[in-house]
């Protein structure tokens, strides 16, 4: 065993051969450059894969001193440091038909949006600099006139989720009055992040009005005092009450807001600013159609069903909109130079509303036809055909997608899913697989149905086929298929679960 401990490279010819595979003989040449990793994390890695070394020794798992040359361990010692030096967060795979996936990262941005903000990050801007004086500038100047332009607002201001912007009114308006809101109307959104939870924060006081199920405009009559100092109406974009219902529609609080001179407040949550009635996606307002009713504020998400950045908007009265602008809590709520690019390059879009269906992501994929999927679906199919061989059986069926992220609930999408029955393990442990895999594959995320790994086209776009098919290929074991190649494993580790078949 002594033998075999001294049989083990140093840290400076295994680093060496990292540096430089192609000495280590032509066997390995194909070995990534791996010298862009921190030498200290690159050591790290290294030292923490001879530890396994040794214990595979002390294990009798290796016998043989050859296994411990520097030519036999670099692949196992390559596949070790590109798993374990792998960013934390990484770019996956969304098979699943939610277009909005909140877990995965919500709206992909439009080309447009992309390039604005890696030029943002590159350069340095005018992000507060007016370059018509020279002077100090605003941030928020760069996209106001956009938002009043595709919304038909009077001012804008934007934050960093709409939570915040809900916050922001709240506290600027609000703080220590009384806001009227119906009982109806009380969402909790992810996380369990409750609307009366974030009135509570701002200093507001909750007024509850109504039934769960019916709220009349007299509730809200009945319950102004001299301690009012706003209407709030919270649009229930998550979910969906059906049956014996009834709410007061925006234009009647409006006019009971002005008889009392009370302000109305619109939390629209999951703002859009199409109607995408055509698609079979009706009964949600736009933002135009709310302003056009007379809110005095409204607010709304960035990275929903608008396909923009993360971002909280706020637009309504100009006056309203100036004091809130002033509130000293703005500047913690504030949004970056990266996602000001972004959002201003995706609202440019919307000056031409059909531009805009076809260059956002998240509107192209919410209005895919069905007979567009089907084909789609077909071109996926035949590519895992070819890659997977006996390995899985692919078939077709008819599905439904969603849109995901509390927008349009109970509204399914019809869509053609590609369907993966693996031939050497359950369907469940090929969705682990596809969770764990190695670089250079991608993570792949879907969903079971009928025993099967089903695909849904709406949220891959064909430039990903490859990769859907490389990490299909790793996770069923076949390290000669042209999509991907198969890591070795580190001695004395069995190989991850991701690439072991039962």
């Amino acid at each position: 065993m002594s033998n075999l401990f001294r049989s083990l490279p140093s840290m400076d010819a295994l680093l060496t051969a990292l540096a430089h595979p192609e000495l280590t003989g032509p066997e390995t040449s194909a070995a990534p450059d791996l010298t862009a990793l921190p030498r200290p994390l690159l050591r790290d890695l290294t030292n923490a894969f001879l530890d396994q070394c040794r214990e595979a020794i002390r294990t009798g798992e290796i016998t043989d001193a050859a296994a411990l040359s520097t030519d036999a361990l670099l692949p196992a010692l390559t596949a070790h440091v590109l798993r374990a030096a792998r960013p934390h967060f990484r770019r996956v795979l969304n098979a699943t038909g939610v277009v909005i996936h909140t877990n995965l990262g919500r709206s992909l941005l439009a080309e447009e949006a992309t390039a604005a903000v890696a030029e943002a990050c590159a350069n340095y801007s005018n992000l507060e600099f007016d370059l018509a004086t020279g002077e100090r500038g605003s941030r928020y100047s760069h996209v106001e006139e956009l938002l009043c332009k595709v919304t038909g607002a009077e001012a804008g201001l934007v934050v960093n989720n709409n939570a915040a912007a809900v916050l922001l009114v709240l506290d600027t308006l609000c703080k220590g009055g009384e806001v009227v809101v119906s009982r109806g109307q009380l969402v909790e959104i992810g996380g369990s992040f409750r609307i009366p939870e974030v009135m509570e924060k701002s200093g507001a006081v909750l007024r509850e009005v109504g039934a769960t199920n019916r709220t009349h405009l007299r509730d809200y009559e009945n319950a102004i005092t001299e301690r009012t100092v706003a209407l709030l109406k919270v649009h229930t974009s998550n979910y969906r009450i059906t049956g014996f219902h009834k709410e007061v529609p925006l234009a009647e609080l409006v006019a009971l807001g002005r008889a009392r001179n009370l302000p109305v407040i619109e939390d629209l949550g999951s703002g859009s600013f199409l109607d995408f009635t055509p698609w079979g996606l009706s009964g949600e307002p736009t933002v135009r159609e709310v302003v056009a009713d007379g809110a005095d504020v409204v607010s709304f998400s960035g990275d929903k069903v608008l396909g923009g950045p993360q971002a909280g908007l706020i637009v309504g009265r100009r006056e309203i909109i100036a004091r809130i602008k002033r509130n000293p809590l703005n500047r913690a709520l504030r949004i970056d130079k990266m996602t000001l690019a972004a959002l201003e390059a995706t609202l440019r879009l919307y000056l031409d509303p059909e531009l805009a269906r076809r260059k956002v992501p998240t509107l192209r994929m919410m209005t895919a036809p069905a007979d567009e999927l089907a084909r789609r679906a077909r071109k996926l199919a035949t590519r895992l055909r070819a890659a997977l061989g006996d390995a899985a059986v692919i078939g077709l069926a008819p599905g439904m997608s969603r849109v995901g992220g509390g927008s349009f609930p109970e509204r399914d999408l019809p869509t053609t899913l590609v369907s993966v029955a693996p031939a050497g393990c359950s369907a469940t442990t090929l969705k682990e697989r596809l969770l764990d895999v190695a670089p250079p594959a991608l993570p792949l995320v879907g969903r079971l149905e009928d025993d099967t790994f089903r695909l849904d086209p709406r949220t891959l776009d064909d430039p990903e086929f490859p990769l859907v098919a490389a990490a299909l290929a790793q996770a069923l074991g076949l390290p000669n298929s042209p999509d991907a190649a198969r890591p070795a494993a580190a001695p004395g580790k069995r190989a991850p679960r991701a690439h072991r078949t039962r």
